[in-house]
């Protein structure tokens, strides 16, 4: 039986008890056997700024090295000013640098955001989207992940309290185990 595909889970959220931290977790629960995710943080990676290069900070390396060895990843954020929040923003840079030297190049990716409003973060969501063009990260297109009205979508233990919600977020990491799959099939699996 083949291992467990690498997810890199990228939140777009600082803060401990955040709904994206939650739904993040929550999906970690949630996913199918063909994957394994992991959250990857991203709070200690200092502002990208190329004069950095020639002596990398220790968390840009950490983080490149890991996200290099991931099969795919999911982006997981809330919208900020109808963007994606610039904690966020700053990791797609540095892990796309040095030039020519991108840790997401052809990586499968998907994207779940989460909002209190109405509209799921689907600035954010979108936003997200336009950079994977650039970086080649294929991403997958369906079924959408704007999870809206999260406000009360978490127990206090983390668990999702909407039934409706759950199956939905066990179809999209149904979807997107097959994308990888499609986009990187097993034998191009890293060891």
């Amino acid at each position: 039986m083949a291992s467990a595909r690498d997810v890199a889970v990228l939140v777009g959220s600082l803060r401990r008890e955040s709904l994206n931290r939650k739904l993040a977790n929550a999906l970690r629960g949630l996913a199918p056997p063909a994957l394994a995710l992991e959250i990857v943080e991203i709070r200690e990676l200092a502002l990208y700024d190329e004069d950095l290069e020639a002596n990398e900070p220790p968390a840009w390396a950490a983080f490149r090295a890991r996200v290099r060895r991931a099969d795919a990843v999911l982006f997981v954020t809330p919208e900020y000013n109808r963007s994606v929040p610039g904690l966020l923003k700053n990791a797609i840079d540095v892990g796309s640098r040095p030039y020519g030297r991108s840790v997401w190049d052809g990586k499968p990716a998907a994207v779940a955001s989460l909002s209190p409003g109405a509209i799921g973060a689907f600035g954010a969501n979108q936003h997200l989207r336009q950079s994977f063009v650039f970086l080649n990260m294929p991403v997958l297109q369906q079924p959408e992940a704007y999870i809206g009205g999260a406000g009360d979508l978490f127990d206090q233990s983390g668990r999702i309290t909407r039934e409706a919600t759950s199956k939905f977020l066990v179809q999209f990491l149904g979807a997107f185990a097959e994308w990888i799959e499609r986009v990187r099939p097993a034998a191009s699996r890293r060891s």
